[in-house]
């Protein structure tokens, strides 16, 4: 292999190929020599690029030769996709029907933050003629802004699933100043309630984000990794427990989409 096959064969493109070679190859770590193939370039150029990706934690090198994407990478194969997959059609519909099963619920679909921010961003939502600034939130801040995953149920389902490490330094992180009531304040407690998500494949949020709003997240998982989580949310005086209707619903509806991606679903 010569390692310049392609239109772009700056170091841009080569280190974005072996990126990409992680997501051809799936989860865990993968040899040099595999990776360079998967990549089409040769061991030396690979090399190269682990070794430039390690100091800024793109890339983590687990044993001689061996590598796996860094923990403070998001997926970038599954992002670049995700526009596809999961916005429009039938992922609109699941959304809606998730909604109509939780008695016009709020129903967001959050995304792990690319490039290496421990957060989520707003990818989707079905809200029918609901006022956002009444939930105190504008349409920039619920799409654009990357959002952290130190408080409410959409951010610790995803944390939930990401290492160990992260979840260490996201427990560490101070809370946001506009979280709500109800956030997890204690780094121990919060991990703790990771723990439980993942024995029980969903997340109860009470008034965490904000006041006197309840909700229900549950995972999105593509390939074995967390792609974001899908989030339920309703008043408190209308919701001051979620009903098991709702729950199975959310689970039910995320499982949904973690098939359009091609991926397992939670049970």
């Amino acid at each position: 292999m010569s390692g310049q096959r392609g239109s772009g064969t700056g170091y841009a493109d080569r280190f974005m190929r072996v990126q990409q070679a992680f997501i051809t190859l799936g989860p865990g770590a993968h040899r040099l020599s595999a990776i360079a193939k998967a990549a089409d370039l040769d061991d030396s150029t690979t090399g190269r690029m682990l070794t430039a990706g390690t100091y800024n934690g793109t890339f983590v090198r687990v044993d001689r030769g061996l590598y796996q994407l860094g923990s403070t990478v998001a997926d970038l194969g599954l992002h670049a996709l995700s526009e596809d997959k999961l916005s429009g059609g039938e992922a609109t519909e699941v959304l809606r029907g998730l909604r109509e099963a939780t008695d016009s619920g709020l129903v967001f679909l959050y995304m792990r933050a690319p490039f290496g921010i421990a957060g989520r961003q707003c990818l989707d939502m079905a809200v029918g003629d609901s006022d956002l600034v009444e939930l105190g939130m504008t349409p920039r801040d619920v799409l654009s802004v990357t959002r952290s995953l130190r408080t409410g149920a959409s951010g610790r389902t995803i944390l939930a699933y990401l290492p160990a490490q992260v979840q260490q330094r996201v427990a560490a992180d101070p809370v946001p100043e506009e979280a709500g009531p109800g956030v997890i304040r204690d780094g121990d407690e919060l991990l703790a309630s990771l723990a439980d998500i993942r024995d029980q494949g969903y997340a109860l949020g009470r008034e965490e984000c904000m006041a006197k709003w309840n909700s229900v997240a549950a995972p999105v998982i593509w390939d074995g990794a967390i792609w974001g989580a899908l989030l339920l949310l309703k008043p408190v005086d209308v919701m001051p427990e979620a009903p098991q209707r709702y729950v199975h619903a959310t689970i039910t509806a995320a499982a949904r989409l973690s098939r359009l991606g091609g991926a397992w679903s939670v049970d």
